[in-house]
C-alpha cells in the first residue's frame, strides 16, 4: 500500500489526535467516512499502525531525570546478545535500548525519579545484566527536543 498524500494526512492527524472519531477524521482529510476507515483498517493489517496507547506524562508521574548509558559487553556473539536483550526488556525504567555499531555495544536510556534511584537501578538492576564489562553514563539536563512519534 502506498502512502499517498491522503494517506500520509490520516496518519499525521492519528498521531495528534488517536481517539479521533471516523467522521472527524474523515472531514479533516476531505473524504467521507467509510473510505477513510477503510484507509485505516488497512494501514493497520498491514503494520504500518502498529497500536494506539495512552501517552503518559513521565515529569507528572515523579520520572525526572533521564540518564543515558553506554554499555560495553565482554561477548557479542548472538547468543550472548539475545540473553542481554531479554534481560534489559526486563528492567521497567529502561525506556529505549539500542544495539549500536562503535566504540560500545548498546545505548540505553533510563527514566528514574532522581539520582538515587538511578544508583539504585544501576548498582542493582543494569550492572547485573549478563555480559556487562563497562558502563558509562550520561545524565540529561535539559530536553530540548522530545517527540515519542515519528513525522510522517
Amino acid at each position: 500500500m502506498e502512502i499517498d498524500p491522503i494517506n500520509r494526512k490520516i496518519l499525521e492527524e492519528l498521531v495528534v489526535d488517536a481517539r479521533i472519531s471516523m467522521t472527524d477524521l474523515a472531514r479533516k482529510v476531505g473524504l467521507s467516512k467509510t473510505p477513510v476507515a477503510l484507509r485505516v483498517r488497512q494501514m493497520e493489517d498491514m503494520g504500518l499502525i502498529r497500536g494506539y496507547r495512552a501517552m503518559l506524562s513521565p515529569i507528572k508521574l515523579g520520572l525526572t531525570h533521564v540518564t543515558y548509558v553506554t554499555v560495553k559487553v565482554s561477548d557479542t556473539r548472538q547468543k550472548a546478545l539475545q540473553q542481554f536483550n531479554e534481560a534489559v526488556r526486563q528492567i521497567p525504567e529502561i525506556e529505549e535500548c539500542y544495539l549500536i555499531a562503535g566504540g560500545f555495544d548498546y545505548q540505553i536510556k533510563v527514566r528514574s525519579r532522581d539520582m538515587e534511584h538511578f544508583r539504585r537501578i544501576m548498582a542493582e538492576e543494569i550492572s547485573e545484566l549478563p555480559y556487562v564489562s563497562w558502563t558509562t553514563s550520561y545524565v540529561a539536563m535539559e530536553a530540548v527536543v522530545d517527540q515519542s512519534w515519528v513525522a510522517v
